[in-house]
């Protein structure tokens, strides 16, 4: 699947989750309104594809990170819009946790021989 089409199917993706016409999202995320919805659409077929700038005024109206637009990975990209989907001091927690089972996960392997 190319860069553009994972963009794409993303875009979408987060657009009907949250509710949005193509036209709302568009205008939304600070595109001229007479070319909005067109331009939602060929972001969404992968014709085009936006600047990092418009990338990130998309997600902020969707309420998503925007690395979830990119990754090729569907885990990675529930892992990402879960932690999106945290307050500040909650992601720190998350991640001191993630950290220390990544520790552990380490010791362990090296217990074990690494198998």
């Amino acid at each position: 699947m190319s860069d553009a089409t994972i963009f794409a199917s993303r875009l979408k993706q987060a657009r009907l989750l949250a509710g949005y016409t193509q036209m709302q999202l568009g205008v939304s995320a600070q595109i001229d309104e007479y070319s909005a919805s067109a331009r939602i659409n060929q972001y969404e077929r992968g014709k085009h594809w936006p600047d990092f700038g418009t990338a990130e005024r998309l997600a902020r109206v969707l309420n998503v990170p925007a690395a979830f637009f990119y990754t090729r990975d569907d885990s990675l990209a529930e892992l990402i819009l879960c932690f999106g989907a945290l307050n500040p001091r909650d992601r720190s927690k998350l991640l001191d946790t993630v950290k220390a089972f990544r520790e552990q996960l380490s010791a362990l392997d090296k217990d074990t021989g690494g198998s």
